[in-house]
């Protein structure tokens, strides 16, 4: 890490210890020492990676970024703080930085791949149009897709609001029709991306419903609703919707609903190439 200085009430405040109003208190009270000595000064300068710093007595790490591969649940808001529903950030215990937010959104009802850190320039990189990062969604929907849609989505799909979708690749993998499944594709890859997705109830199951498809849908944009504004657009609205997959990195399998880990150092620099 190259060496950088900060003053020890934002060195503390960075990595969650408090406002600095309030650490400037605790730093008063003699409650943190650098290199062994009590510091009561919140200006001091903490020179990073070489001093050590305790607060009561346990060491305080500084960490400059943090990268979290989470598989979001069903149920939890992707924002950063809500004073009624969980959030993803609830979820990250482990982390130390209080600046972490979600690169971009998936709705409360949407599970799957969702990246959390404080490294705006790689958000901005993810989701900027320009960028044309790929986002692939497994969705389970209501009566059967058109054998036309894949190629309107190739050629991109003008939705009844008016906004023009870019190209998109729609893949077939199943159909269902009165409890006989066809499957387009191979038996293992369907298993693949629908065996978390058995068995959910909630909002993602339709009373009635008779006929189902099953679906990859990779888009280049992400605007709001936009997979299921898309799936509605050609007569089948989702039922069931988790996102496998953004740019280069892929929903870790191991992972279950509401899991994370920190990313590997190769998830992350393919992600810095994208």
């Amino acid at each position: 890490m190259e060496e950088k200085e900060l003053r020890l009430d934002k060195f503390l405040a960075d990595m969650g210890k408090g406002t600095r109003s309030r650490l400037k208190e605790d730093i008063r009270k003699g409650r943190i020492s650098v290199n062994g000595e009590v510091v009561k000064n919140a200006d001091k300068k903490i020179r990073i990676p070489k001093d050590e710093v305790l607060f009561d007595g346990k060491p305080v790490s500084y960490v400059a970024m943090e990268y979290f591969m989470l598989n979001k649940p069903q149920g939890v808001l992707s924002a950063t703080e809500d004073r009624r529903r969980r959030t993803v950030l609830d979820l990250i215990d482990q982390k130390k930085r209080k600046d972490l937010f979600p690169v971009g959104r998936l709705d409360a009802d949407t599970e799957g791949l969702l990246l959390i850190t404080n490294d705006g320039a790689l958000s901005h990189k993810l989701l900027a149009p320009k960028s044309h990062v790929d986002k692939v969604y497994f969705a389970r929907c209501a009566g059967k897709v058109p054998e036309s849609a894949a190629a309107s989505f190739a050629e991109g799909l003008l939705l009844p609001d008016g906004f023009q979708c870019l190209p998109a690749v729609l893949e077939i993998l199943s159909v269902t029709e009165n409890g006989e499944t066809e499957n387009k594709k191979t038996k293992s890859r369907e298993t693949e991306y629908k065996k978390e997705e058995n068995g959910k109830t909630g909002n993602e199951k339709a009373e009635g419903v008779k006929t189902e498809t099953e679906v990859l849908l990779t888009i280049r944009e992400g605007k709001f609703h936009q997979v299921k504004r898309m799936m509605e657009a050609v007569g089948c609205p989702v039922l069931f919707l988790k996102r496998l997959s953004m740019g280069p990195l892929t929903l870790d399998e191991s992972l279950k609903p509401g899991e994370y880990r920190p990313l590997t150092k190769q998830e992350l620099e393919l992600l810095k190439q994208v």
